[in-house]
């Protein structure tokens, strides 16, 4: 794991001081794991974490996106017993990231509510370059 980019002081519109953000152009990647850039593998299967290969495509766009400078964030529903293997097969297979959380609530789903600018995409089978698309969202009543 490497160390993350310096952030930068930011202000509320009351000039208040708030959480700090990154520099302008760098994102902050939050990837699962089973079936994203390796196929799924249940936490009630652990033997199978250190065997499966990775997907290539993953492999290759992750640490392209690592060299430019982002954040890579690896986010699991591997709870912290399957941590050793789970770091094990990351550098295993050279992937290149800043941490790694563990316990993601499993079942999918997922609708995430934060006072930053979150983005979404869902992976369906391959990693590539990202484009801008406008889609309908959900959000709070004004």
């Amino acid at each position: 794991m490497e160390q993350e980019p310096k952030l930068e002081q930011a202000f509320n519109e009351k000039g208040e001081t708030i959480s700090p953000i990154l520099p302008e152009g760098v994102k902050n990647f939050m990837i699962d794991i089973d079936g994203t850039i390796c196929d799924d593998i249940p936490n009630e299967e652990p033997e199978r974490m250190g065997t499966v290969l990775p997907y290539p495509d993953a492999l290759k766009i992750i640490n392209k996106w690592y060299d430019e400078g982002h954040i890579i964030t690896f986010f699991t529903s591997r709870t912290e017993e399957h941590r050793a293997i789970t770091e094990e097969w990351l550098q295993k297979h050279q992937f290149r990231y800043h941490g790694l959380l563990m316990g993601k609530p499993r079942g999918g789903n997922y609708h995430w509510i934060d006072n930053h600018i979150v983005k979404a995409t869902r992976f369906k089978g391959k990693f590539t370059d990202l484009v801008v698309k406008t889609k309908e969202i959900e959000v709070f009543r004004s």
